[in-house]
């Protein structure tokens, strides 16, 4: 792949670059040394990936992030020193359009660069599955409460897209939501607290052996795909391997289709890809209601467009739709919408 390095500090772009000229599979297109140059590089000579830093002069990563997917589309990795502490500022460069986030190698350490390199395979892998001829290879508590399940799957953009349709949104008691967000594993933890800090209702991530739980967000925390089974307990299993897409929605929503007889409801956010568009149409082929987000409100509108494909959505809506939508099928009210335009806030 040609990459592009955006980071203004000379150590941290000189250690991406030897990370990234040390594979033989990638080359270093250019090096900006700050969000503005990087969108104006793009222009010039557009990368197959970024590699965007967060705190940069004149336009930081999210900024400069929503301008390029706006002008220049392309994949987008942040990476940034220590994004644990930067919470805030890494959701909304997934919102903008950014597909994952890693922490900066060191010059003098391996790991660093190993993880980085692993990071690019893995995108790579899904920007080559992105292509249209692309398709995809055929504990605790009790879920006895539980009267509805609403299933949401989402990519790159998810977690502000999500965070806007519940926190909008009261769901009536007794509903569980399992949500399955591509996302780095690592991160997954960060990603339960941040969401439960924009809802009302309570933000758990998903362990092993966990029940459905009624009036709780259960969040998926590994990159392996979440299962559902006949007696409604959630497990994690890394089969299928060979899927692009990890946690994989299409798992987790074919899952849903198969085991759960009571009423349930899925949703398809913005992402990169096909994911969970074959499990949306076997959820609506279940009997299930099901949504899809629209062009306009998705930053990539690649799953909702697969989902609309193949007519696996009953409705395709904006996200202030859906949650009007969830809202009549399975809600009790409507709060006044807040959308959250800074996620760390």
């Amino acid at each position: 792949m040609k990459i592009g390095i955006v980071n203004d500090v000379a150590m941290a772009a000189e250690a991406l670059r030897r990370a990234v000229a040390g594979s033989r599979e990638h080359e270093v297109l250019w090096i900006a040394r700050s969000g503005a140059e990087a969108v104006r590089m793009c222009v010039d000579k557009r990368p197959d990936l970024v590699l965007m830093d967060l705190n940069m002069p004149e336009l930081d990563g999210v900024e400069a992030t929503r301008t390029i997917m706006r002008q220049t589309p392309c994949a987008i990795l942040i990476v940034t020193a220590r994004p644990q502490d930067n919470v805030g500022q890494v959701f909304r460069a997934l919102g903008a359009g950014a597909l994952d986030v890693t922490a900066t190698p060191i010059l003098a350490g391996a790991d660093g660069a190993t993880q980085l390199l692993a990071k690019i395979k893995t995108i790579g892998k899904l920007i080559r599955a992105n292509a249209p001829a692309s398709s995809m290879p055929a504990g605790r508590g009790a879920a006895g409460d539980v009267k509805h399940l609403l299933a949401i799957g989402a990519s790159t953009g998810g977690p502000v897209a999500i965070a806007r349709i519940l926190t909008g949104w009261t769901p009536a008691a007794g509903t569980a939501i399992v949500v399955v967000q591509h996302i780095d594993a690592n991160f997954a933890g960060h990603f339960a607290k941040w969401l439960g800090d924009q809802l009302a209702i309570a933000v758990r991530v998903i362990d092993d052996g966990d029940a459905l739980v009624p009036d709780v967000v259960q969040v998926a925390r590994t990159n392996d795909h979440v299962r559902l089974d006949c007696v409604h307990r959630l497990h994690y299993d890394a089969q299928p391997e060979e899927y692009v897409y990890r946690p994989s929605i299409d798992v987790f929503f074919e899952c849903v289709a198969a085991h759960w007889k009571l009423g349930a409801t899925g949703v398809l956010l913005t992402g990169m890809g096909r994911d969970g568009a074959r499990g949306l149409l076997a959820l609506r082929q279940a009997g299930k209601a099901t949504f899809a987000q629209d062009q306009a409100s998705s930053a990539v509108y690649g799953m909702p467009r697969a989902a609309a494909e193949i007519d696996a959505a009953e409705r395709i809506l904006s996200l202030e739709n859906i949650a009007m939508a969830l809202k009549s099928t399975i809600g009790v009210h409507l709060n006044k919408p807040h959308f959250p335009s800074k996620p760390g806030n």
